[in-house]
């Protein structure tokens, strides 16, 4: 585990640099504040902060050299005490420019705005789209585009949008701080316009400068596009603080809190209950007695479908109803010995009633997965595994109470879906640093791909002798293995970050706040459950 807190540390340090030492240089001569900066003068001192895709691009694009963060830092936080996301380019990484994961992350952090209906507050400096890859930025339902078509939507949704432009704004990318309700510049760095000089000469021959043709005098007292200007950039970041001073308040959605309390037992001693052996059996409610207040946790069918443990406690003070995968082996009444981590027809059951249970108490849902998968066999299918998996499924894909989902261990397969994986809405999903995803192990996917190759090359009549089929064993096993990194996952945006179990509580209990701020309108409806 420490081995695994320090990657996570040496690598987050890594991600904070943005584009080297020497190009935070260059952006800071211009008398820029940097991403990062913006965001820590912006924010209210001392509150808690919540990155989101901090390691968005890690490892990708390597052709192109890299896009650390995807060139985007955003985080939840708070201004003037109201709670916000903030989406701040870092102009740092090949100018702030748009590659695919970079429209990835400002749609995820668009997403968490309008779910939770919270104000968003962009700090623009970007170049545009990342040319040589516009085929998988531009035209795509989830590209580009979908970012303005959601300005539109979250302004008729009365989510509050702020934008300040503190560089580069170029072309489409003009709309994101047009379409937002205020839209503040900075004097000599920022710029904004559909086409900048070279492009305006080569199609209509006119010769302009950028500051004429988009500047922050042209855009605040000729055109209007911008409502004011600020001499630099703390000016204008202290323009949005004003803002939010004076901002009214949401109706709520009635989630319960109450005094928060710290659990009695330790949360580090979860650092010493998880084994470094993915396949070791551990007690699950080890873990939870060390992230519930108090230590206080109700279950729910304690005896009934062990492999599922269900129950209601408290996180920071907000209620919560909880839906983990046990570990350790159990027995069940009938005697059946059950593997841990694997779904069974009664926890899939029970989780299913307790799903339910928590939509007609207005209670946020808190899953915590290492799941192997659902039981397989001819037991498990004359006993309709299927159905009660199923059943669990869309009890889980209809809740209208906010979800939350870490990832702690192992999460392959179905078991992934029906823990709440990315594909079912979570509000909020974290990996722990122990954390591994992909449609099942690493030792059982090496062992199935290489009998998949061995058929193909002995189809050629290509024979492989023992020494070749461990080289091809070894090369298949070390491939899966990577993409089972919580990184790898955390790169694409399957998960939200990864992150210390240290800072669960606080993810969830910032979560729950966030959704706070969005009443509850769709009735809770299940439609059609097996039986």
């Amino acid at each position: 585990m420490d081995d695994l807190l320090t990657e996570l540390s040496q690598r987050l340090e890594k991600v904070k640099l943005g584009g080297g030492p020497k190009k935070i240089e260059s952006h800071k001569a211009k008398g820029k504040m940097t991403a990062r900066e913006r965001i820590s003068y912006l924010v209210d001192q001392g509150a808690e902060l919540l990155e989101v895709g901090a390691f968005a691009g890690d490892g990708m694009y390597a052709d192109e050299g890299g896009c650390p963060g995807g060139g985007v830092v955003t985080v939840m936080g708070y201004v003037k005490g109201r709670m916000c996301i903030i989406v701040s380019n870092d102009a740092t990484v090949k100018a702030g420019a748009w590659f695919p994961i970079t429209a990835k992350k400002i749609l995820r952090a668009q997403e968490i705005a309008m779910e939770n209906r919270i104000p968003i507050i962009y700090l623009v400096d970007s170049a545009g789209v990342f040319l040589p890859m516009q085929d998988e930025v531009f035209p795509d339902k989830e590209h580009f585009g979908r970012i303005f078509r959601n300005n539109a939507r979250m302004s008729s949704m009365g989510v509050v949008q702020v934008s300040a432009i503190m560089g580069s704004c170029v072309a489409g990318g003009a709309y994101l701080p047009i379409m937002s309700d205020y839209a503040f510049i900075v004097e000599g760095t920022g710029s904004v316009f559909l086409a900048g000089s070279y492009l305006v000469k080569s199609a209509i021959g006119e010769t302009v400068d950028n500051e004429i043709l988009g500047g922050a005098s042209t855009h605040s007292e000729i055109s209007g596009v911008t409502d004011n200007k600020y001499p630099d950039d703390k000016a204008c970041l202290d323009a949005i603080k004003k803002v939010f001073d004076k901002m009214g308040h949401n109706d709520k959605a009635g989630f319960d809190r109450a005094e928060p309390i710290l659990p009695k037992k330790k949360p580090t001693e979860i650092y010493s209950i998880l084994p470094a052996d993915r396949t070791k059996p551990y007690d699950m409610l080890e873990i939870i007695d060390r992230l519930v207040d108090n230590s206080d946790f109700e279950q729910y069918k304690e005896l009934y479908g062990q492999t599922i443990i269900c129950g209601l406690g408290r996180v920071n003070g907000w209620a919560v109803g909880i839906v983990a995968n046990q570990r350790k082996m159990v027995k069940s009444k009938k005697g059946e010995m059950q593997m841990g981590g694997v779904i069974y027809s009664d926890s899939a059951d029970k989780a299913a009633r307790f799903i339910m249970n928590c939509n007609q108490q207005k209670i946020p849902l808190v899953f915590l997965q290492d799941v192997s998968g659902f039981m397989v066999g001819s037991r498990s299918e004359h006993g309709g595994i299927i159905k009660d998996g199923a059943k669990m499924v869309s009890a889980m894909a209809n809740s209208v109470v906010p979800k939350f989902t870490f990832i702690l261990g192992n999460s392959y397969g179905a078991g992934n879906y029906a823990m709440c994986g990315k594909a079912y809405d979570p509000r909020l999903i974290y990996s722990w640093v122990t954390g591994q995803m992909a449609v099942m192990s690493g030792a059982s996917a090496a062992k199935t791909l290489l009998q998949i190759q061995e058929a193909a090359l002995k189809s050629k009549g290509i024979e492989v002798d023992p020494e070749k089929e461990k080289e091809l064993l070894d090369e298949i096993t070390r491939k899966y293995n990577n993409e089972l990194s919580p990184y790898y996952a955390a790169a694409r945006l399957w998960t939200d970050g990864v992150i210390d179990p240290q800072e669960t509580r606080k993810i969830i209990s910032m979560g729950i706040e966030a959704a706070n701020h969005a009443p509850i309108t769709e009735r809770y409806n299940v439609g059609v459950i097996q039986t």
